[in-house]
């Protein structure tokens, strides 16, 4: 079937869909992932924890969750989102309700490698995959809808969880998010994925099913494309994790006021809402391979602002502003150019290839940074080494096209 059938066949489809799959995404982001910096000083007062302790327990769950990507990418791929992403926001109640519990770091440390698995079920690649594998003609215009609505997630859970923290305590807050996802999360993904539809000849099918995802992720690693993608991604989420979590401490050291560390830190997350605003009203008509060059860009050109920046108000809010727009417009770019420079069949799985150096990466970023900060005490070494490898980046990505160009050709 041509491809504008399909488009036209499923462009106003799948809406309660593409809203039920968003708000979860906002509630499964909030409590997962964002919700842990506000309970970091308060399990150090109580358990007698240290930082080095806690952050190296959500390090492992980022380690574990980018090797859990391919696996569950794969079952995606043979029909069982639904599945995957249900139990994946059981598993994420289940964790949180032990970490109410914990009382040892051996405990904390076993629910974020639960929690790792969790994410790898239940954030944007799962729900990228599934969007593309039902709706090939409008994928782009719903993972856009999806990032937009999700992007407010550190906005809503960031006051919401301080403030159950401040209420119920910190495990009672834990209990309050696990129940977040079981009572919200749950229950929309039971409604919004579907089942495949019944078969005649079931086995048969998912076999044939198997052996084109199968031949999909083997092409994947035979071309040049696919590889340059990885280290495209890898070398940006390395660098954005790097950054993310040094930053406060970076403007620390060189002396910018508390007020304006506060304000240029607040800017970043509208900056990603307004990006992906315009990229849903307006980018949507911009080829993605342009995007994505100016995007690659954007964020070392941020990094060197930053560099440039010392104590001014104008260059940090600056830089928070393309720092936060580059990063709102590559989660987009992330779930849509595979499908517009690769192909669709087996994307779950060819997703999750791409995304496990990717989430590696953020998981040993930041004690990396840490390590070369170290050096010298102080934070040069490590803009000029996030400035450098976000360069890689951007190169790699320009490679991606050149190498997807060329193959179009030949075709």
């Amino acid at each position: 079937m041509p491809t504008m059938t399909i488009a036209k066949r499923d462009a106003g489809a799948g809406t309660l869909t593409t809203w039920a799959l968003a708000a979860a995404q906002l509630v499964s982001w909030g409590s997962i992932y964002y919700a842990f910096s506000l309970f970091v000083v308060p399990m150090e007062h109580a358990m007698g924890w240290s930082r080095t302790s806690t952050n190296a327990a959500l390090s492992v769950g980022l380690l574990v969750s980018g090797l859990a990507a391919y696996p569950i990418g794969t079952w995606i791929d043979h029909g069982h989102g639904r599945r995957v992403m249900v139990w994946g926001s059981v598993l994420a109640a289940a964790m949180l309700a032990l970490w109410s519990q914990a009382h040892s770091l051996a405990t904390l440390f076993v629910v974020w490698v639960g929690l790792g698995i969790a994410m790898a079920a239940t954030l944007y690649d799962p729900v990228f995959a599934i969007i593309t594998r039902d709706f090939p003609g409008s994928f782009r215009t719903k993972i856009t809808l999806i990032t937009l609505v999700a992007g407010f997630a550190s906005t809503v859970f960031i006051p919401l969880t301080q403030g159950l923290v401040d209420w119920f305590g910190w495990r009672g807050a834990l209990l309050a998010l696990a129940a977040a996802n079981l009572v919200i999360c749950l229950p929309l993904h039971v409604v919004a994925i579907g089942r495949d539809a019944p078969r005649e000849n079931a086995a048969y099918h998912k076999a044939a099913l198997k052996v084109v995802n199968a031949k999909a992720t083997q092409r994947a690693l035979r071309t040049p494309t696919f590889w340059a993608l990885a280290v495209c991604f890898t070398a940006y989420y390395a660098t954005f994790a790097a950054l993310t979590f040094h930053l406060v401490p970076l403007m620390t050291e060189r002396r910018v006021p508390p007020a304006l560390i506060l304000i240029t830190m607040a800017a970043i997350g509208p900056a990603q809402v307004l990006a992906r605003v315009l990229w849903f009203t307006v980018g949507r008509n911009v080829r993605p391979s342009i995007v994505g060059i100016v995007i690659t860009i954007a964020f070392p050109a941020s990094v060197a602002i930053l560099m440039c920046a010392g104590i001014s108000p104008t260059l940090l809010i600056l830089f928070a502003i393309i720092y936060g727009g580059a990063n709102g417009m590559m989660t987009i770019l992330r779930g849509t150019i595979v499908q517009d420079v690769m192909w669709t069949e087996g994307y779950g799985a060819v997703s999750g290839m791409l995304s496990m150096p990717s989430n590696i990466a953020k998981g040993i970023a930041p004690i990396s940074a840490a390590a070369i900060w170290a050096i010298h005490s102080n934070y040069l070494l490590v803009e000029w080494t996030v400035l450098l490898v976000s360069l890689v980046s951007a190169t790699a990505f320009v490679m991606a096209m050149r190498f997807a160009n060329k193959r179009h050709i030949r075709q």
